[in-house]
């Protein structure tokens, strides 16, 4: 891709070569084989599940000290001279599959902070009062909502970031069950990521198996909606069946009374950012217009100060900071306690754990990758198991499931399983849609249920701020990513369509079944 290139357009990105280099054969060589070169991510896995499941810890920064230790262990397994695969860490963290991760974080969260402060959350509680959508049925209404965002945006990471500050704390204060409107808003962020047009998840489907993105997204609509009406008969079923968590003596009807219909006014912050991202502009174009828009609306209806948003806090016994004082955005403080505040900087500090935790998983998956591990377990799954279309289709629904277990970050877990899914369609004539429409599914899906996976610790990185900004929200209400997994109905919807429409059949379209020209890289 050239500097001056577009980055959301396919034909200026080669997606494909960005986790492959097939001509060059393994970079790395490890004893006890190739498929060692799995074992920094295997390890991180088994930390994961020993540190989230076992011990109930939900801590970003734990899974950062475990990344690092895997990567480690693995350095002690290379033959030779350490200084490739020390390399092949550096040449992961650099891909831009982390950055497109790490940049929508870092806006949605600004973005996110700026709306709350501007008293998003209360309108939110005086609409659901007003229209009388009791904590029964606000989990149903987040995973509408969210889907619309997530679909209008193409960042499912972004919405789970804006969806847990903002509509979360809404929904737990009317009495929904936290659990269950984490699991909402995350099912809303799947149905987004993968029926957007702009999603990266959608873009690399389509360019890795040569098929236009218009045609891939109106052929997997049938999918997404099949999950999507039962994953909402299930948010109203299980809302009328979990009960919330005690807020805080008479704080919800204080709350509730005291709640401002002005806060939505932020409906239009929002409603920019999906109306740019619609229109085909890049989606941190998209949400820095809806940021410009929250900023403006906040003074303009005096709903925050500029010091809410950005303040510098300078010492007052600082010369040159008295003569600044006077300026809406410098406050004096005491001596040691100097700092930078306010939504923009806190919306963007609050995911630096996740961003480091980012760089090393894809890191990670490029050892994998470069150590010849991957190619080893495409070969094993093509040779012992895909031996008719069902059981091909098959192999490739629980071949991407695998991968995404390990490599947690959606798109990078796409871009890596991407050649196998092209290679086992094409040997039994797989339409292109078809292979697009698997492989994009099971990598959105799934990045939203493992407890380690992105899309869940972005939310869960907005959620554990939560106690510090609103007086009535406890620790007791951040969700531990563990208890979460069950109730991402949508994610889960969507992966068991696609086991029973490999199974079964359904949607399969051969390459005969399309004009050559009708399937084809745009």
């Amino acid at each position: 891709m050239s500097d001056s290139g577009d980055p959301d357009d396919p034909d200026e990105y080669d997606y494909e070569q960005e986790f492959t280099d097939d001509n060059e054969g393994p970079a790395i060589e490890f004893y006890g084989g190739r498929l060692m070169s799995a074992l920094p991510l295997a390890l991180f896995v088994l930390w994961a599940i020993v540190q989230s499941g076992i011990l109930q810890i939900g801590a970003t920064n734990g899974l950062v000290a475990g990344m690092l230790l895997a990567l480690i262990v693995g350095m002690f397994f290379v033959k030779g001279d350490w200084k490739t695969y020390a390399n092949t860490i550096f040449e992961g963290m650099t891909q831009r599959v982390a950055a497109t991760a790490i940049v929508a974080w870092l806006w949605a969260g600004m973005f996110a902070e700026t709306i709350q402060v501007g008293g998003f959350v209360s309108g939110l509680v005086w609409a659901a009062d007003a229209l009388s959508i009791g904590p029964a049925l606000f989990p149903a209404v987040t995973f509408l909502l969210a889907g619309l965002l997530a679909t209008g945006i193409g960042s499912g990471y972004g919405t789970a970031i804006a969806f847990t500050s903002l509509f979360f704390p809404a929904g737990v204060l009317l009495g929904a069950n936290p659990v269950l409107m984490f699991g909402a808003l995350l099912s809303g962020a799947v149905f987004g990521d993968n029926l957007a047009p702009v999603s990266d998840t959608t873009i690399v489907s389509a360019v890795t198996q040569d098929a236009d993105i218009g045609g891939v997204v109106a052929s997997r609509f049938k999918y997404a909606v099949v999950a999507a009406v039962l994953a909402l008969a299930g948010y109203i079923v299980a809302g009328n069946m979990m009960t919330g968590v005690d807020v805080a003596q008479g704080a919800q009807s204080v709350l509730v009374d005291e709640s401002n219909p002005l806060g939505l006014v932020h409906l239009l912050s929002i409603g920019v950012v999906i109306a740019t991202a619609i229109s085909g502009r890049h989606i941190v174009e998209a949400v820095s217009w809806g940021l410009v828009t929250s900023v403006v609306l906040n003074l303009g209806f005096g709903l925050a100060s500029v010091s809410d948003m950005i303040v510098f806090q300078a010492p007052r016994d600082a010369g040159l900071a008295q003569s600044l004082s006077g300026l809406p955005f410098v406050e004096l403080v005491d001596s040691g306690q100097s700092a930078v505040a306010g939504s923009i900087y806190a919306g963007a500090l609050s995911f630096f754990p996740l961003i480091v935790l980012t760089l090393l998983i894809v890191a990670g998956a490029r050892i994998l990758v470069r150590g010849g591990g991957f190619a080893v377990i495409q070969d094993w799954l093509l040779e012992t198991f895909a031996t008719t279309v069902r059981r091909a289709e098959l192999t490739m629904v629980l071949g991407t499931a695998t991968v995404n277990s390990m490599i947690t970050i959606n798109t990078a877990a796409e871009i890596a399983i991407a050649p196998y899914i092209a290679r086992i369609g094409e040997r039994f004539n797989i339409n292109a849609y078809r292979r697009a429409n698997i492989l994009d599914a099971n990598t959105s899906a799934l990045g939203y249920i493992f407890p380690w996976g992105g899309g869940v610790l972005a939310g869960y990185s907005a959620m554990v701020g939560l106690p510090d900004q609103y007086e009535w929200f406890t620790q007791s209400m951040v969700v531990n990513p563990i208890d979460v997994w069950p109730f991402v109905f949508h994610g889960w919807l969507l992966f068991f369509v696609f086991i029973a429409s490999a199974l079964t059949g359904f949607g399969l379209e051969y390459v005969a079944d399309r004009e050559s020209d009708e399937v084809a890289r745009v």
